[in-house]
């Protein structure tokens, strides 16, 4: 089963995808972190990435594309979730097509709906830890250990520098302006389901639940 997880900065995605990952052995491709190992790999491709992040530009579509065509040939796990990809329409049916092309197909697109006012207390209260990347919200979900992560006991949690209100505007600006044709064109498509994003993290992943088997019978 493929997915995407479609929705605003803060809205609870990287969490909903860790607990897809843990129930059901799904494999999140996250654009950020595919550049990331990209850029790290010495290939060819990872060259590519290097010099143009190296050189503050963004890396386009294709590579992108190409990134995320290695991945789907990998046939790793019990199916994908995509995360912050795709963000245009052009990225949506370029994944359409990538799928396609590996005998694969968006099973859900699964849009998590919040209210701007809790994604801004959810932005100030976020926090991550510089090692692993693990995320906590200090009012909702916070670590064992006030400060540390629960996964690397040494390393002191920091907040993202443009965790904060005005920077979130931006942010959301951006991507209602980019994202949100995204819904109509799913909804039309009928893959696309709505969740309630401004519930605790269990039922949400509860809603998730109940979506995925439900399309899965």
């Amino acid at each position: 089963m493929d997915i995407v997880l479609l929705g605003p900065p803060g809205s609870g995605k990287g969490t909903q995808a860790n607990a897809l990952i843990a129930a059901r052995g799904m494999v999140q491709l996250s654009t950020g972190d595919m550049l990331r190992d990209a850029r790290n790999s010495g290939t060819a491709l990872g060259k590519r990435v290097a010099a143009i992040m190296d050189a503050g530009e963004l890396v386009t579509d294709e590579i992108v594309n190409s990134l995320i065509g290695e991945k789907l040939a990998s046939g790793d796990g019990f199916g994908f979730i995509f995360d912050g990809f795709p963000r245009t329409l052009a990225q949506a049916d370029a994944l359409s097509h990538l799928l396609e092309e590996h005998g694969r197909k968006l099973d859900a697109v699964i849009e998590l709906v919040i209210d701007p006012e809790e994604l801004v207390a959810r932005i100030e209260n976020r926090v991550s830890c510089p090692n692993c990347g693990a995320v906590y919200n200090l009012r909702a979900a916070p670590p064992v250990r006030d400060g540390y992560c629960d996964y690397c006991p040494d390393a002191r949690l920091v907040k993202r520098g443009d965790d904060n209100a005005e920077s979130l505007k931006t942010r959301l600006l951006e991507y209602y302006r980019k994202t949100s044709p995204l819904i109509g064109y799913y909804y039309k498509s009928g893959a696309l389901a709505r969740v309630d994003g401004d519930k605790n993290v269990e039922s949400v992943s509860a809603e998730i639940a109940e979506i995925l088997d439900r399309i899965s019978k």
